[in-house]
């Protein structure tokens, strides 16, 4: 059976934190405590739920006493279980956010001794779900110190391996080879493309020639093709003496190009600026992937005719950054590769429960508290800690923000890539790290006796005593949308948003507010809410959703923008067959809302259609199919989430955006798009997440490959096998297609991606294996990938043995994926 174990965990788990058995820091002198975490039973019983054991050890020369102390950390669901609830409690502070205590039957710990507790926790299905960011207070350790948490091997897990890679080794027996058809020259694939038999010698002599309306993308051209020739090219007026020339041509669509490459030379045509850039992502993609690698002193493209344009003109990743911090640096680099892929949209999520990222000049507290956190129980100076991001202040990914220059700057940088950046700022839910920001603020001026200035941007009904609970356990975490103080908080954001973006030249056309996941209970104890209700005759707390986003609608509209959100911002609650729910809201249909529809689980499969048809103009955000912070797959050892399913780059490959039930792994049925609701499908959009995005090499992890299958089904036409009429053809069909996209992924892009801006950290699947009479095959889902293996037990590297036969199933057999760089994925045992 597969086993994996401590010692053979990859060292891209430990720069990844995606081993089962990570120790997260190792015992000094200044750590109490270390932490042992078994798994028992997942599930436990007949529950949905987990059975561990927190193993405690005292590494201090102190007794560890009942009382005076407490270790906090960050979990989904945890509490103490059976008799050990009279040794120790563990109780929700806020959120994520959990403490641990002793209680009356908890018997001193000794130095160099440990205690055994009972927890139970939801049910783990993979390392995602483990409890994290562990730390102890005491009156020693008033502003916690980090402790060590080591995660047992979880037995239950590697017979699910063995499972696992069999599927796996089933499914890449679906690539073909030889696909059998011509393969794309480019991703995403172009509309239409003839090859010819000429070469064009593109050497460092190279000279750009271009009307003056694509003078900017051919500055662009210039600064890319020095990256990778010996030389720098440079700039004539005369088109006949260019080797390459961007030429203005009226009648093609506007994102549309026409590139042509033969023996004389290369010209990319467009008719707007778009278009002329996404000619030149276009070249880039034709030159070889080792051009990134090392300076070249000339490359032979082959004659090619290349007439393309987009399918959607929305073709958005959202990022979340609020969550988890990412750095300017790492953005432009995810904004560059958005742009080769021909990705125009950034939805840019900078604001959250768990930290607002955005200097807003004014509202000093939102970076000075809302951008921090750290150990705290008020929210003071800045906010609890959240995703295992620890005590300390200074912590990478819990901590940080964007200053007014910085973010400028970002938008000036997507700007030339043709990459609009809509900002998110979540109201009235999800919106934590704000309200406790204004709530500093509030304090500070009431303290300095200015009452009208501290209430003027306050978010919060001082006296509301309503009482809920968000989806991710927040109890304080929505706006009061009856406070008038409320709206000039949202004025002042947005017009100062409006600010930077004109500063920078780049386009805005509207504002992101979130609008997803208020609870139940919200605002029904409010004071100012029944004020407001009773003066403006509305019948129903309910009813406030109408009201709020009628007046955002109003300030953007009278400021050029219009309203974009999620799917929440276009439905009401409405009581269907004696039940509530959320149903189509009539009365925005028309106002050219924008929203992301995310939900098509469950009886809301048709959920996009129902809004595109009542008028809604709709991104398709399907969370089956684009959630790109979703695991790859059903491993405990993959990191991601999957309550919505597991997305690898098939998911989003295999999506009909007119006909997504088709896409679907089971089937169903619901709402049909109308020929009005099919134009409202504006554009796709794939989500990323960052509740487990504690770095960078975390981020390119989850998003890539998934991004090839988005950026194909955003631009590129409809496939054959989306129409087909039976499934015998439409299944023939697919394969095809998709052994052609998997070799050009393989041989082109991810090669390409190894060098290309210093290299991206996409995910290198794990071996495919089965044992056919007693032999293992193995194989992998990349052609040109390498397996090499070993069958002592330690982890293959770059130098072991690579696999070609099958291998006896006997001993102990090691199999692990390797790029043509030389980096490994995440090593698959059997023994």
């Amino acid at each position: 059976m597969i086993m994996i174990y401590c010692k053979h965990i990859p060292k891209i788990f430990w720069l990844l934190g995606l081993a089962a058995c990570t120790t997260h820091g190792t015992v000094t002198e200044d750590q109490p405590l270390s932490l042992h975490w078994e798994i028992v039973a997942s599930p436990y019983g007949d529950t949905q739920r987990t059975l561990s054991r927190l193993t405690i050890t005292n590494r201090s020369p102190d007794t560890l006493s009942a009382t005076g102390w407490s270790v906090f950390f960050n979990a989904g669901e945890v509490e103490v279980f059976g008799n050990d609830t009279l040794v120790a409690a563990i109780e929700i502070v806020n959120g994520d956010f959990f403490a641990l205590y002793p209680k009356e039957k908890w018997k001193p710990v000794p130095p160099d001794s440990s205690v055994r507790i009972q927890v139970l926790s939801r049910k783990l299905n993979n390392v995602t779900d483990i409890p994290k960011g562990f730390y102890w207070v005491s009156d020693s350790y008033p502003g916690g110190v980090p402790v060590p948490l080591e995660v047992a091997p979880f037995a239950s897990a590697d017979g699910h391996e063995i499972a696992l890679a069999a599927r796996v080794h089933t499914q890449n027996e679906l690539i073909y080879a030889a696909p059998g058809k011509p393969l794309p020259p480019i991703i995403p694939t172009p509309n239409a493309f003839v090859t010819g038999e000429s070469i064009f010698r593109l050497g460092p002599e190279v000279a750009i020639a271009a009307d003056r309306v694509f003078r900017r993308e051919a500055g662009y051209l210039r600064d890319e093709l020095a990256g990778v020739l010996i030389q720098q090219p440079v700039f004539v007026e005369d088109h006949s003496a260019a080797s390459i020339t961007l030429r203005h041509k009226e009648g093609l669509p506007p994102e549309g190009y026409v590139l042509v490459v033969d023996s004389h030379g290369i010209v990319i045509e467009a008719s707007k600026p778009a278009g002329a850039f996404y000619g030149v992502q276009s070249l880039k993609g034709l030159l070889p992937p080792v051009a990134w690698q090392t300076k070249q002193t000339g490359m032979a493209l082959t004659a090619i005719t290349i007439n393309d344009a987009p399918r959607f003109g929305h073709r958005a990743v959202m990022l979340d950054v609020a969550r988890n911090f990412q750095t300017k640096e790492q953005v432009m680099k995810i904004i560059d590769l958005l742009a080769l892929y021909k990705i125009n949209v950034l939805h840019f999520h900078l604001n959250e429960d768990e930290a607002w990222r955005l200097e807003i000049p004014g509202l000093p507290e939102l970076t000075e508290v809302g951008a921090k956190r750290g150990h705290t129980l008020d929210d003071a100076t800045h906010l609890m800690p959240s995703y295992g991001s620890g005590p300390y202040v200074d912590n990478a990914t819990g901590t940080g923000h964007y200053s007014r220059s910085e973010y400028i700057e970002l938008l000036e940088y997507a700007t030339e890539r043709h990459i609009r950046v809509i900002p998110e700022i979540e109201t009235p839910g999800h919106a934590r790290a704000a309200i406790k920001s204004m709530d500093a603020r509030y304090a500070r001026l009431l303290a300095e006796g200015d009452t009208a200035a501290a209430t003027r941007y306050l978010l919060r009904d001082v006296d509301d005593q309503s009482v809920y609970r968000s989806v991710q356990n927040w109890n304080d975490n929505v706006m009061n949308i009856a406070l008038p103080s409320t709206y000039a908080f949202l004025e002042m954001v947005v017009d100062e948003l409006i600010a930077m973006y004109h500063e920078a030249g780049a386009p805005l056309q509207t504002i992101h507010f979130g609008g997803d996941e208020v609870p139940n209970g919200v605002w029904e104890r409010s004071p100012a809410v029944h004020r407001l209700l009773t003066s403006e005759g509305i019948p129903h707390v309910d009813e406030l959703w109408h009201y709020y986003f009628s007046r955002i609608d109003g300030m953007l509209k009278s400021r050029g923008l219009y309203l974009s959100g999620w799917e929440e911002i276009g439905m009401k609650q409405a009581e269907v067959n004696g039940a509530r729910r959320m149903v189509v809201e009539p009365r925005f249909a028309q106002s050219n809302f924008h929203v992301d529809v995310w939900n098509n689980l469950g009886d809301n499969v048709d959920l996009a259609y129902r809004l595109a048809n009542a008028g809604y103009q709709v991104v398709l955000t399907n969370v089956t199919n684009f959630y790109f912070d979703l695991a790859y797959n059903e491993s405990f050892y993959e990191i991601g989430q999957y309550w919505g399913g597991y997305v690898d780059v098939d998911k989003a490959f295999r999506f009909i955006p007119f006909d997504y039930y088709r896409s679907l792994e089971k089937p169903a049925v619901g709402e049909r798009l109308t020929a009005v609701g099919r134009a409202n499908i504006v554009g796709l959009q794939a989500p990323l997440w960052s509740e487990i995005i504690t770095s960078p090499e975390r981020m390119e992890y989850l998003l890539l490959p998934k991004l090839f299958g988005l950026a194909e089904r955003a631009w590129a036409a409809d496939p054959i096998w989306a129409a087909a009429a039976d499934d015998a053809t439409a299944q023939q069909s697919y394969a095809a297609d998709w052994s052609a996209f998997i070799h050009v992924l393989a041989k082109q892009e991810l090669p390409r991606l190894d060098y290309y801006r210093g290299g991206y950290h996409y995910r290198i699947p794990t071996t495919g294996v089965v044992e056919k009479e007693g032999r293992l095959h193995a194989n992998v889902q990349y052609p040109g990938f390498t397996i090499r293996y070993t069958t002592d037990g330690s982890e293959p590297d770059a130098q072991s043995p690579i696999y070609t036969t099958p291998l006896p199933a006997a001993g102990s057999t090691a199999f692990r994926v390797f790029n043509a760089a030389g980096r490994g994925g995440r090593t698959i045992y059997w023994q």
